[in-house]
């Protein structure tokens, strides 16, 4: 029982201090100590249990929380990254521009060359694409030879374009209108097709003769507003036999479609008429057209 009370002396603190014990409980914490300055196994130790149970753990706190914002941040990138690479092949292989206005993202933008922006432009009707830009206008940007590059944005529905120079400075700013988008691609759909073929023209289709009569019942600054170009008209080849009115307004426009047939082809030439005198104007063929069966009902009788 005398190891379990205090030493009463200086030969007993000795005793018991060298004593197996104490020296080999000292020499196993300097071990410990030495071992893990060395090689850090505690840690390693440590870490390796941590792995063990990580799919268990929930995944909160700091680490988490910023390693989780990194990892979308990278997706996010590479998918804005990913996009604008696809928005600008589809471009380059654009040959309209309603390609290009439908692959163009509200938050950016595509570039093109000047060459690639004239084909486009050339690729449209003389009356259409003057409404964009003069072809004058165009020539003179051409030929003073700052006009490099050409970038195309969203506004709307529609597109603005920006004709640039070797340092990105504007030269020109050009805006393709929602109403001039709908033209072009219905003027390129409408070229081979006959007037039925085309439902918004359904049960609205009146020959010829009954359209111009009507159109004559109108002073000519309202049958401007009804065919604006009606010049455009007189430049193609054959006659037309039936004109198609839309029921759909686009932009303060409504569609008319001039059936044409030159020897065995047959195509339809879309125009764009003010809604107001448009309608005006099929309220006239209407009228006409009831009459026209009162007469016949009566003469029938």
């Amino acid at each position: 029982m005398a190891d379990w009370i205090d030493p009463q002396d200086i030969r007993e603190w000795s005793r018991r201090l060298f004593a197996l014990r104490p020296i080999l409980l000292v020499l196993l914490v300097s071990a410990i100590f030495i071992l893990e300055l060395r090689i850090d196994w505690i840690e390693r130790a440590l870490g390796a249990y941590l792995v063990t149970t990580n799919v268990a753990r929930p995944e909160s706190g700091a680490i988490w929380e910023k390693g989780k914002q990194t990892l979308t941040a990278r997706k996010t990138l590479e998918q804005i990254v990913t996009d604008r690479q696809a928005s600008q092949r589809i471009a380059r292989d654009a040959t309209t521009f309603n390609q290009i206005a439908a692959n163009v993202s509200p938050d950016q933008g595509v570039m093109l060359s000047d060459d690639h922006f004239r084909k486009l432009y050339l690729s449209l009707p003389r009356e259409i694409a003057q409404e964009i830009i003069s072809p004058f206008e165009l020539v003179r940007l051409a030929s003073e030879g700052k006009w490099r590059r050409t970038y195309f944005e969203k506004a709307g529905a529609g597109l603005m374009v920006y004709l640039l120079d070797l340092n990105n400075r504007v030269l020109q700013q050009l805006k393709i209108t929602p109403s001039l988008l709908i033209h072009f691609e219905r003027e390129q759909f409408a070229q081979v097709e006959t007037l039925e073929d085309l439902p918004y023209f359904e049960n609205r289709v009146y020959p010829a003769d009954r359209f111009f009569d009507a159109l004559e019942a109108f002073p000519e600054d309202v049958r401007r507003s009804m065919v604006p170009n009606p010049e455009r008209l007189l430049r193609i080849s054959g006659q037309i036999m039936r004109v198609g009115i839309s029921d759909e307004a686009v932009s303060g426009f409504i569609e008319i479609g001039f059936e044409i047939i030159n020897g065995s082809r047959r195509k339809v030439i879309i125009v764009q008429g003010h809604e107001w005198a448009v309608w005006r104007l099929r309220s006239h063929l209407e009228e006409q057209k009831s009459s026209a069966d009162i007469i016949s009902d009566t003469l029938e009788n």
